[in-house]
């Protein structure tokens, strides 16, 4: 016969913001090719969404507490967090980091943009043509802009680039952030060769539809070059924050690695019950 006995966890409090970040974002994809107003709603959903989501963790994570049954003949022999009194406290910390996800694309976003420059020094002898032709796409007069006219330095070029830059750079940080904690082994060649040839496929694929001029004149080569460096540092970023590549991080269960607040004895003995 079990005591029957609760404990409460300390899960992170739901949040409908990462739906709605989603949906800017599909907003905005959908608006470069339909009218510009969609676009214009999806950047609004996205920017209250990223503040909603930041305060939500920034300065503090927000958590809620939940009261589980647990008995009190499996709770020593629990796996992942030892419940170890009645109305204990336990935080369970997900090997998901928020922070480590943007800090990885951010400096991914550097390590490409570094790439990008320096094909462009090489090439057009500018320090802006790439920075201009990210930002093609998103003014309507520049669809047929000359190489003259891309290496020429112009302010809203160079915001515009910043703007989808940084974003696009972040969002991947944030899929590396999540994805390679769960699958630890391999994690660099994953986040520095996979990865990119998968993101550059699916790029190749959607860049005549997002931005002609971008696909009639991106060399490919230095394309991919630079995707590879940003998974590189992506990755190396994120393993140095969540140490995905030690021992014993992938010595965890995979519940534990994906950040699950579950525990596998609590659903067998609520199963018998």
């Amino acid at each position: 016969m079990h005591t029957e006995h609760t404990a409460t966890l300390l899960l992170p409090a739901p949040t409908v913001w990462p739906m709605v970040l989603g949906l800017g974002i599909t907003l905005i994809a959908a608006g470069l090719i339909t009218n510009e107003t969609i676009a214009v709603l999806g950047l609004i959903l996205s920017w209250m969404a990223a503040v909603g989501w930041f305060r939500n963790v920034l300065p503090r994570e927000k958590h809620e507490q939940i009261t589980v049954p647990v008995s009190a003949g499996t709770a020593a022999q629990a796996s992942a967090q030892p419940l170890r009194s009645p109305h204990t406290p336990v935080l369970v910390r997900p090997a998901y980091s928020f922070v480590s996800g943007i800090e990885a694309g951010l400096a991914g976003g550097a390590a490409m943009a570094t790439i990008a420059t320096v094909f462009s020094w090489i090439k057009f002898h500018s320090l802006w043509y790439g920075i201009n032709l990210l930002a093609a796409g998103s003014f309507t007069g520049w669809t047929d802009a000359s190489d003259s006219f891309l290496s020429q330095f112009h302010p809203q070029g160079l915001l515009a680039a910043l703007a989808i830059h940084a974003m696009v750079s972040v969002l991947v940080g944030l899929l590396y952030g999540a994805m390679l904690p769960i699958f630890p082994r391999k994690s660099l060649l994953t986040a520095g060769l996979i990865a990119p040839l998968l993101w550059s496929a699916l790029a190749c694929s959607m860049m005549k539809i997002v931005s002609p001029i971008l696909s009639g004149r991106m060399n490919w080569w230095w394309f991919v070059l630079s995707q590879v460096a940003y998974g590189l540092v992506a990755g190396a970023v994120i393993n140095l924050r969540v140490k995905v590549r030690s021992a014993e991080f992938q010595a965890l269960p995979f519940a534990t690695r994906a950040g699950l607040h579950t525990d596998a004895t609590i659903g067998k003995d609520e199963g018998r019950r």
